[in-house]
């Protein structure tokens, strides 16, 4: 997995501060707080976990099972494109996998990380619902159906010039 550089700023740190101060002594107060972390930063990085655990006096272990437990945390930042690669089964039966290779290649990064000039990220989901047009890749939002793997270079393109 990549490593990424953590750039909070100050305006964020206090943000974090004021949200653990709000849930502090809550009964699951963990839960909040990383959701309002994640809004403030995107993704958790280790340092942010680490002032959460050490700020709601609970081991870094569970701060970080907790934020790898629940597929809404990211532990990674996220690009200013996302791109998802449907899995499910009509879209894998359909060769899902090698538009995944074919994206991997492209950006240079494996699912789950972002690019190091942070405009894309790549994941993969389970069905979309667009079964009939598998495989399918998503873009912003943007749906792609009945893709080849030559197909993912111009469509990367377009976003590349954003």
């Amino acid at each position: 997995m990549a490593q990424y550089a953590f750039e909070g700023t100050k305006e964020q740190m206090d943000r974090l501060l004021a949200c653990i101060d709000e849930h502090c002594g809550e009964p699951g107060a963990l839960m909040p707080v990383l959701h309002g972390a994640q809004n403030i930063y995107g993704y958790l990085p280790f340092e942010v976990q680490s002032v959460i655990a050490e700020k709601l006096n609970v081991p870094l272990a569970e701060v970080y099972g907790v934020a790898t437990f629940y597929s809404q945390f990211s532990l990674s930042p996220k690009g200013k494109h996302k791109v998802s690669i449907c899995l499910g089964t009509a879209c894998y039966v359909k060769g899902s996998d090698k538009i995944m290779e074919a994206v991997e290649h492209e950006l240079r990064v494996r699912c789950g990380e972002c690019t190091p000039d942070k405009q894309f990220s790549i994941e993969s989901c389970r069905c979309v619902g667009a079964c009939g047009l598998a495989p399918v890749m998503i873009v912003d939002g943007e749906v792609y159906g009945r893709l080849k793997p030559d197909d993912v270079k111009g469509i990367l393109d377009k976003y590349m010039k954003d």
